[in-house]
């Protein structure tokens, strides 16, 4: 990744230990990157519970419990179905915090109304459940990597 990113999945380890939290993912786009620059930091281990890679469809339904309809009504890039993953990464996983992320990282594979760059974070955090939209410009590996920072700022954003 990037200092940056290292920078933040610093302080997302150092906020989540002082406050006695736990951490999980359920990552589609990412493909485990958000995981990988958590656990590269010293002392993840009191924070980090796991993650899961749900990068195709029959994971996201078949592991995480999203609702295939939700996928074949409104895709696998969708604020619901990020929602829904984030919500089976909380209930698998056993955390505190849970967050998801599903979009195009491109080059290809863009749908309508959705264009490359196009990323769905859900977040599933003690009663809260909600999901949010990215839209991100750049190459597959600026695209993947801003989406971890932006998942980075949404933790830090949602305990500070």
């Amino acid at each position: 990744m990037d200092d940056l990113s290292d920078s933040l999945a610093s302080e997302v380890v150092q906020e989540l230990a002082d406050l006695g939290l736990t951490l999980g993912f359920a990552e589609s786009l990412t493909g485990g990157m958000i995981s990988s620059g958590i656990v590269s930091v010293p002392g993840a281990s009191k924070v980090f519970k796991g993650s899961v890679v749900s990068y195709t469809n029959d994971v996201k339904i078949n592991l995480l419990g999203v609702n295939p309809e939700v996928i074949s009504e409104f895709t696998e890039v969708s604020d619901k179905c990020a929602e829904q993953m984030a919500l089976g990464a909380s209930r698998l996983l056993g955390c505190n915090i849970a967050l998801s992320v599903t979009g195009i990282a491109g080059p290809g594979g863009a749908l309508p109304g959705k264009p490359v760059g196009t990323v769905y974070a859900g977040v599933s955090f003690r009663d809260l459940s909600y999901s949010f939209r990215l839209q991100l410009t750049g190459d597959r590996e600026k695209i993947r990597i801003a989406t971890c920072e932006a998942v980075y700022r949404e933790i830090l954003h949602l305990v500070g």
